[in-house]
């Protein structure tokens, strides 16, 4: 809860254009009445310390958009594999099939 407390905090300042210290963190999480350890705090200000984090939302939304084509491309790729696996597999059961033996474990 602290952490999302502390990022929703984050979002607000950087929404005001309010620089992104720990005491600004706490001070918003104070007046939410959301008890959050100050270490929180410290961690995202000093993370985020000259970050524009508006830039960083959007950069990660645009390397998002673009992912789901590079994971198509993947699929389409690892779909041939698989097959080749199966077709592998199949060959290496009927190698080890009791019957080979002419007897079966219950026999």
């Amino acid at each position: 809860m602290s952490e999302a407390a502390i990022s929703y905090a984050a979002l607000i300042l950087a929404d005001a254009e309010v620089e992104i210290t720990s005491d600004a963190l706490l001070s918003l999480t104070k007046a939410a009445n959301v008890e959050v350890e100050p270490i929180w705090a410290s961690l995202f200000a000093k993370a985020l310390e000259g970050k524009d984090v508006k830039e960083l939302l959007t950069a990660v939304g645009s390397a998002g958009a673009a992912a789901p084509a590079a994971a198509g491309a993947a699929a389409a790729g690892g779909a041939a594999a698989a097959e080749e696996a199966a077709v592998e597999e199949k060959v290496e059961e009927k190698e080890e099939s009791d019957d080979d033996m002419g007897f079966g474990l219950f026999d």
